[in-house]
């Protein structure tokens, strides 16, 4: 028979293996996940070489700033001459894995700079998934409405663009064109003057409502 101290200690070890699985329960719970999709340069580009014009593009630095705010990141960097509708359907099918897993669609954020963000307007449009959060970097002209009327919006959607940049303009045409579901939709216009080069940089003014959204603060307090 088990003396009363050898009892309590087997108590008290079984209680923190029962309270440490509920921790990382609960963590796995909480986990956001956010699959970011950079521009075409970078596709085309080594990672070192500076754009002529807006210089060096800091793809590292960005995921690396979401990856601070404890994200987890999901990007790699394209191959030249990516198929942008293609590439959407393999994040299409890599987030359809994470929900069959249990991960809630609300935890799941896809974030696109330029072409990216056109390839996360695909992921949208394929998913179909109006919990899934969107994020459209400098990404909408308003001839798209004619040139890529395939497209419709579905999820949280938030739009940033630049005041500068003639590669992006308000995306309100497009999402007034969508059959699909949307929650919930912002945009943000903003003044770096830095035009297109805006989506090269890490920026906080772009990176912040990002994460905001990500977290599911869709009033981006």
């Amino acid at each position: 028979m088990k003396k009363p101290f050898q009892i309590l200690t087997f108590l008290l070890i079984i209680l923190s293996c029962i309270l440490g699985y509920s921790q990382t329960t609960t963590k796995n719970n909480d986990q956001a996940y956010i699959f970011f999709l950079h521009n075409r340069f970078i596709e085309e580009h080594d990672l070192s070489e500076a754009h002529p014009e807006y210089g060096r593009a800091e793809y590292n630095e960005i995921i690396n700033s979401f990856k601070s705010d404890n994200f987890m990141v999901f990007s790699e960097k394209r191959k030249k001459n990516t198929n942008g509708a293609e590439y959407a359907e393999k994040v299409v099918r890599q987030i359809q894995k994470l929900l069959k897993k249990g991960i809630k669609p609300n935890k799941i954020t896809v974030i696109g700079t330029s072409m990216g963000g056109y390839i996360a307007q695909y992921v949208s449009t394929y998913l179909a998934n109006p919990e899934v959060s969107f994020v459209f970097i400098g990404c909408f002209r308003d001839i798209d409405i004619e040139e890529i009327p395939e497209i419709n919006f579905c999820g949280n959607i938030l739009t940033i663009y630049e005041k500068s940049d003639v590669f992006g303009v308000s995306a309100v045409k497009r999402k007034e064109t969508s059959k699909l579901k949307v929650n919930h939709f912002r945009e943000i216009e903003l003044n770096t003057n830095l035009k297109h080069g805006f989506l090269y940089k890490a920026l906080d003014e772009w990176i912040v409502p990002c994460k905001k959204w990500a977290s599911g603060n869709y009033d981006l307090n």
